[in-house]
């Protein structure tokens, strides 16, 4: 908790989804209008992909506990980033469709706000403590969460905040490639660094494998990453995407012998 106005408790959790996605606002705003698209569509796409990128982070974690359900699962913790990744994308999609955007630039302007915001998000994660940190460790920069919603009373991992540290990176890398790759391949790229950063940094999480000594969200890094490179392969560079668009070969208009050209 951040702080409290009488008997209202502001929780960093939910003020790090807010900054979030009002900085995704802002970034793709200012995409938007490099492309001549309409901002408020921006707003409108990052508002709704939120919505529903919680309502998919939820459903899909209340899948995975069907097992030992309680109502204590449909409380304000417990999202799986998948789950919200896929319900946030349909909602996205169902906007792109709605108010007549081109879906590849979109996904394109979208892939580095969408990296910056998730590690903003994780921010919040990591101040309250929510249970997604590491395993322990013996390194200076270890945490413990005495009073986190999941407590750990010995120092570990803060893989919340690596996985911050990488999703700059990755907003970084993105924003250079927008010059090089075609927009489905920026996103493809977004696909690519963010699933390996997650199946990277699972080595360290405290998820249970599930297949091949791999965790679920390892399962799906590699997923995203199948998916993201065949996207790049694709989608190819953003040179060589306008230069392959055919020329029309200039017409003539055909002469007689005499000079004088027939009226068409």
């Amino acid at each position: 908790m951040l702080f409290s106005i009488g008997s209202f408790h502001v929780q960093s959790y939910g003020v790090s989804k807010a900054v979030a996605a009002i900085v995704a606002i802002w970034l793709l705003g200012r995409a938007f209008a490099r492309l001549r698209l309409p901002k408020e569509s921006a707003t409108t796409l990052v508002l709704w992909a939120t919505i529903w990128g919680f309502v998919g982070a939820k459903a899909y974690y209340v899948l995975e506990h069907l097992s030992d359900f309680s109502l204590h699962h449909l409380g304000g913790m417990g999202f799986t980033w998948y789950g919200g990744l896929i319900g946030g994308v349909i909602a996205a999609l169902v906007v792109i469709r709605r108010h007549g955007l081109p879906a590849a630039e979109v996904a394109g302007a979208a892939a580095a706000p969408l990296a910056l915001a998730y590690g903003i998000g994780r921010i919040g994660c990591f101040l309250s403590g929510d249970g997604t940190y590491g395993t322990p460790t013996a390194l200076p920069w270890g945490v413990a969460f005495p009073d986190g919603v999941v407590p750990s009373t010995v120092p570990v991992h803060p893989t919340q905040l690596y996985e911050t540290v990488a999703a700059v990176l990755i907003a970084v890398i993105l924003w250079r490639l927008e010059r090089r790759l075609a927009p489905v391949g920026v996103f493809g790229a977004y696909l690519v660094l963010s699933g390996i950063s997650r199946f990277l940094v699972e080595f360290l999480r405290i998820n249970t494998p599930v297949l091949g000594g791999l965790t679920q969200p390892q399962l799906w890094a590699v997923v995203g990453v199948v998916v993201g490179g065949v996207a790049i392969a694709r989608a190819g560079l953003r040179v060589e995407h306008r230069q392959s668009r055919p020329i029309a070969p200039a017409t003539l208009a055909p002469t007689h012998e005499s000079g004088v050209q027939p009226v068409s």
